[in-house]
């Protein structure tokens, strides 16, 4: 499943509803991801999407994932719209036969959306407001699976 919502999710929850009935699955991973309050500059952080078109483009990258790490399944819930600091923003979980898939293909997932995923991130705080683009580590990060 991949879904934008926004609406607050319990990441607790998901995992609970993502493990229901799973016999076969030997492992899953998850990341959740919080927003930052980036000690007080931050009040606000607003995530822009295209509806379908967003959707899409993260299917093709689960796609991807699911191929290359031989997953059973995975989940994918992305917030948009205003975050306040420690609401979550995504949820991302990964279902395998063994470990080591899991983990890789969910930290594969994580760093495709945060990377290059379709989405513009705006900080507000008390000084204004301004777009976030991703960081020279959030670009390491995923060229480390381009080999």
């Amino acid at each position: 499943m991949i879904r934008l919502t926004d609406q607050a999710f319990d990441p607790g929850a998901l995992l609970t509803d993502f493990c229901a009935g799973r016999t076969e699955t030997g492992a899953v991973a998850t990341f959740t991801g919080l927003a930052r309050a980036e000690a007080g500059a931050t009040t606000t952080l607003e995530l822009e999407a295209y509806p379908g078109f967003t959707e899409a483009r993260i299917a093709e990258h689960a796609a991807a994932a699911t191929e290359r790490f031989g997953l059973q399944d995975l989940m994918i819930l992305h917030r948009v719209g205003k975050i306040a600091p420690g609401e979550t923003i995504v949820f991302v979980a990964t279902a395998a036969s063994h470990r080591r898939a899991a983990f890789e293909a969910c930290d594969f997932l994580m760093d495709y959306l945060k990377s290059r995923a379709p989405f513009w991130k705006k900080e507000t705080g008390p000084d204004g407001s301004r777009w976030i683009e991703p960081r020279d580590q959030d670009h390491t990060d995923l060229a480390r699976w381009e080999t």
